[in-house]
């Protein structure tokens, strides 16, 4: 019973004897550590925390000499050559006055901190999207009256430079109705189905190649072990199409641009867990993106370019909403990934 309830915690439980050999782990430590209970099981605490912050093995050392639970905050464990950030607590455990074994606590505080930056990205673009779109509807109206008008009256005047002012205000209009319905984003409902997902990354990569000069190089690094996602397979090339299109755009068609994909485990958007998730960075050399900006790409109308719209990205992040899935962003010059996190089974609450 102990070890079913152990498994199921979210937080990494360790338990090391007197001599700092590891004895037993939980899942949740399993996937902190990124490694297996077999390979982790004997190994010493020197070993398995030597590439990590310092601050971790002293305290176990301390915890072991002075009998007292410590507890430390904000250290850095490394694992797989990545490191993450987690909260640590130490406490010994007794048999008859004797320290026999001391039991660690890691939390990885990463991953509260995304989650609450993802809650709060997904409740400002919904805002920022009601209000987009009750705009875009209350310009709609009076945009056909007008274009109506411009029409009638086109069909009245005989003089070929009046008429010429007339098809500048119905072409105009036919303009801003284009926007618009770009700012209303897609009006069906997806038509979800099992598809493989690079299925969809290949046709963009089609497509972005054939659009860009032939100093663009694009290469593709695909997990084959990604399982069949539901979802709609046009919606997803349009999102997908929309963030490398961007990618382009930020290396001014001659850098280099990579689509990977890779499994994600234990993603949260919203209110919903998924133990899998399909994982698609779209990976670019260029500039970067402006700190200040970085935090508002989502929005609709926000962009760096003069001739930039700023609906692109809003656009895919509101295609990979309607998907469960999220877009996430970080920037630096001469690396900036978009990560889209799409989720491969249905989530619990």
């Amino acid at each position: 019973m102990y070890k079913r309830i152990l498994d199921h915690l979210n937080t990494a439980i360790l338990l090391f004897n007197r001599e700092l050999t590891l004895t037993y782990i939980n899942t949740a430590g399993e996937i902190l550590l990124a490694d297996s209970a077999h390979h982790l099981i004997d190994q010493n605490a020197c070993d398995l925390f030597k590439s990590s912050d310092p601050a971790l093995l002293l305290n176990l050392k301390q915890c072991l000499a002075m009998g007292e639970p410590l507890v430390e905050r904000s250290l850095t464990l490394n694992r797989m050559s990545q490191n993450v950030t987690v909260n640590l607590s130490t406490t010994p455990l007794f048999n008859k006055e004797e320290i026999i074994e001391i039991l660690i606590e890691l939390q990885q505080v990463d991953t509260h901190l995304r989650i609450s930056k993802e809650e709060r990205l997904l409740t400002q673009q919904n805002t920022a999207r009601l209000l987009v779109r009750g705009l875009a509807h209350e310009i709609k109206n009076p945009l056909g009256g007008l274009r109506g008008a411009a029409q009638l009256l086109d069909l009245e005047l005989t003089d070929p430079e009046l008429k010429e002012y007339t098809q500048i205000i119905i072409a105009e209009s036919d303009r801003l109705q284009g926007l618009m319905d770009k700012m209303l984003g897609p009006n069906k409902l997806p038509n979800k189905k099992l598809l493989n997902i690079h299925e969809v990354l290949e046709r963009v990569r089609q497509l972005v190649h054939v659009e860009a000069s032939g100093n663009l190089i694009i290469k593709n690094d695909y997990d084959p072990s990604i399982p069949d996602i539901l979802g709609d397979k046009d919606l997803l090339i349009q999102a997908m199409l929309n963030i490398t299109r961007n990618a382009v755009q930020a290396t001014e068609g001659k850098g280099h641009i990579i689509i990977k994909t890779r499994i994600h485990r234990h993603m949260t958007v919203g209110r919903k867990h998924y133990k899998l998730a399909a994982k698609i960075d779209v990976i670019d050399d260029g500039p970067g993106i402006d700190a200040d900006m970085l935090n508002q790409i989502f929005y609709p109308m926000i962009t760096g370019r003069a001739e930039g719209t700023g609906l692109g990205l809003s656009i895919a992040q509101s295609l990979i909403n309607q998907h469960n899935g999220i877009i996430e962003c970080n920037s630096e010059p001469g690396n900036t990934v978009f990560s889209v996190f799409l989720p491969v089974e249905n989530g619990n609450e």
